[in-house]
């Protein structure tokens, strides 16, 4: 039987907050947490290094409460401690799975997470360990989608995968707009051009000048991350 052999070595999964919350409205899905811990386990299996970047919209909502007056960079910061939240939850969920995980924090908190670091970070995923990459950036006024963007440009990976609670990138909302048509490739210029809205504008002119590729797929789909691992079409191409 012929070994199976990934497309990708080296991968940057961006999960949001809310893709942890199951069927809830709020909060963490212990059940959503363990089967994405065995997709993970799959990849790991096959020798892929995995980077993760979890937002934190399931636990905290800045935006709204920078509409009601608090200011920015406040909410910001919250809202970066709730990512560290997500990626303690997920990491508990990976080691239970037997899956050696590391979480790195782009703002130190001692005792708790280790510090962001480059070098130690590949060197982490060189030994096999899956990591998690927490808090951001560190600064304000970037969103987890310009965090992993910028994670995966620095630890080199080969591809980074937008997780997403429908199968690729459509033209319009494909739950609101019946002739919402899918694109099964883009390039970065197309979604600059039709604001088509995957990531933020600093994500994608990240992953446009560093020449990544972004792949928006279907998570909630059983065996999906699998696929995009091994090259099946699936979801959006963006390059």
């Amino acid at each position: 039987m012929p070994k199976i052999e990934p497309k990708y070595n080296r991968i940057l999964l961006k999960l949001s907050g809310e893709a942890l919350t199951g069927e809830a409205d709020y909060g963490i899905d212990p059940k959503v947490l363990d089967r994405m811990a065995v997709e993970v386990g799959q990849l790991v299996g096959l020798g892929v290094q995995v980077g993760l970047v979890i937002g934190g919209g399931n636990l905290f909502r800045g935006a709204l409460l920078h509409a009601a007056g608090m200011e920015r960079v406040t909410g910001d910061h919250m809202g970066m401690l709730a990512t560290v939240m997500n990626a303690l939850a997920m990491r508990d969920a990976l080691e239970r799975a037997n899956i050696p995980t590391r979480v790195m924090s782009a703002i130190q908190m001692s005792g708790v997470v280790e510090h962001y670091d480059r070098r130690t970070a590949i060197r982490h995923l060189n030994a096999g360990d899956v990591v998690i990459f927490s808090a951001g950036t560190g600064n304000p006024f970037f969103t987890t989608d310009s965090a992993a963007c910028l994670r995966g440009i620095e630890i080199d990976a080969d591809l980074i995968l937008k997780a997403t609670k429908v199968d690729g990138v459509y033209s319009a909302d494909p739950e609101t707009d019946a002739d919402a048509e899918k694109f099964d490739r883009l390039t970065y210029d197309e979604v600059l051009d039709k604001k088509l809205e995957v990531m933020d504008l600093t994500a994608i002119c990240l992953s446009r000048d560093h020449q990544i590729p972004i792949k928006v797929f279907n998570m909630t789909r059983p065996g999906a991350l699998l696929d995009n691992i091994m090259g099946k079409p699936d979801g959006t191409l963006i390059e």
